[in-house]
């Protein structure tokens, strides 16, 4: 069965700051911030939300079918998805603007700062989700805000059940506009970060939230994961990474897994648990698609 990915696809370029930002941003002077940073390391790498997650998905075993746009510069990564066994029946060209880029600093701590052009994204709303017997589920990942909206009520439409995971573009939306996506949603996926966003524009704690989908999950980083179910919570200890090198992409490593565990018919937490051992797994690799899975040492 295959699982449609709406999100972005997109270039990044990520670099590499020897400093701590902390120590280059003086608190009491934002209102006049001026500050460069020295990157002496810099590549370019393929990403995007829908690209990382269907790459996170494919290496299980899965099949995704990444919903996305790519501008005037993308035939590079269509014929990438291709050479990896993705279908790209559902990426639309856009030929008057460029892919989508993200440029992406990471600290010592790996703490990021990122600069996003969202070029063709912002016409993913060109595409449409329709019912289709080989499609069990789906995501909603940052994308362009008509697409994340349109694509939301037609997967409700088409009685596809899907994660909401907002990231990025939660901001985008307000209290009411959140609510109801949660209200289409089966599944909501967020970082600690963006749970405490969410949670604060609509007025709904972790555990109420859960109470209106399958599942919420919250990812903590090296502290591992919550599932919450019913209003319950359940922690899922995280996976002791080999090395720590790159953070970039890491949730939606684990958002692949989560959609690979789903569709399988596992528990959440088992599924979490699966998105623990895929993220870990990615952050020894530079890039958001450069990681190999050892699906026999990960137990399945």
């Amino acid at each position: 069965m295959s699982a449609v990915i709406c999100g972005s696809l997109a270039f990044d370029t990520i670099m590499s700051f020897e400093g701590r930002f902390a120590e280059q941003i003086l608190p009491d002077q934002l209102h006049i911030l001026n500050v460069s940073f020295l990157v002496p390391a810099l590549r370019r790498e393929f990403g995007g939300c829908a690209g990382n997650i269907a790459y996170s998905l494919r290496q299980l075993g899965g099949t995704p079918l990444p919903m996305a746009t790519v501008g005037n510069d993308g035939s590079g990564y269509m014929e990438r998805l291709k050479a990896l066994g993705i279908p790209t029946e559902f990426v639309c060209q856009v030929t008057d603007t460029y892919t989508a880029q993200a440029m992406i600093m990471t600290d010592r701590d790996n703490n990021q700062i990122t600069a996003f052009h969202p070029g063709a994204m912002m016409q993913a709303h060109r595409t449409r989700i329709k019912a289709r017997d080989d499609i069990k589920l789906g995501i909603i990942s940052p994308d362009g805000r008509d697409a994340m909206v349109q694509h939301a009520e037609q997967f409700k439409a088409a009685g596809i059940p899907f994660v909401f995971d907002p990231g990025q573009g939660l901001p985008m939306f307000d209290g009411k506009e959140l609510t109801h996506f949660v209200e289409l949603a089966s599944w909501v996926a967020v970082n600690d970060y963006e749970a405490r966003m969410l949670c604060d524009r609509t007025g709904l704690s972790c555990a109420e939230l859960s109470r209106r989908v399958r599942g919420l999950v919250v990812t903590l980083g090296a502290a591992g994961c919550e599932v919450w179910i019913g209003g319950e919570k359940i922690s899922v200890p995280a996976v002791q990474a080999e090395a720590v090198v790159d953070p970039t992409g890491c949730g939606d490593a684990f958002r692949g897994a989560l959609l690979y565990g789903l569709e399988q018919g596992w528990p959440l937490a088992r599924c979490a648990d699966l998105g623990n051992q895929v993220g870990a797994c990615k952050i020894a690799s530079r890039g958001g698609q450069n990681y190999t899975l050892n699906t026999v040492k990960m137990g399945f």
